[in-house]
């Protein structure tokens, strides 16, 4: 994916200045991890080591006082499989619900369901509880494809 686009850059510094914060070089190392590595769920310490190798100075406490802040900011969102750490990912403004995951129990693999099958069941329960959903996340557990593969072949 890249860097984010000049526009957006600038939309986002903006967005940091008006919270009283600083675009620093190591707040952009860690954005642009992020960006890089769009859909692939990485933990922090896995951001971490990504950023060091552009920013070799950088501490691991830094690394999570910007993902903190980019979180708290609405850019990244913070997501826990239950595998003991916590993974992030970009919030893309134009989608009103996060991703639905299908996580394997054997190799921890994380995979997106790209569109929301669930608005249909999400209409049943708004009207039936009278209660309002702003959104919703879903965490599918089992087994993916090569996992299967290896058992069966086993």
């Amino acid at each position: 994916m890249g860097d984010f686009s000049r526009e957006e850059t600038d939309k986002l510094k903006e967005q940091l200045k008006v919270q009283g914060y600083k675009l620093t070089p190591q707040r952009r190392a860690v954005l642009d991890i992020l960006l890089e590595n769009e859909g692939k769920h990485l933990s922090t310490e896995e951001i971490y080591d990504l950023v060091r190798s552009d920013c070799p100075e950088i501490g691991l406490a830094t690394v999570y006082r910007t993902l903190q802040l980019l979180e708290k900011m609405g850019v990244a969102c913070r997501m826990n499989f239950d595998d003991g750490c916590n993974r992030y990912e970009l919030v893309h403004k134009d989608e009103d619900h996060q991703h639905h995951h299908l996580i394997c129990k054997s190799c921890g693999s994380v995979e997106e369901v790209e569109y929301d099958l669930l608005e249909g069941l999400e209409k049943k329960v708004e009207e039936k509880y009278n209660f309002k959903i702003e959104n919703h996340t879903v965490k599918f557990f089992g087994y993916c494809e090569k996992c299967r593969n290896n058992v069966n072949n086993d």
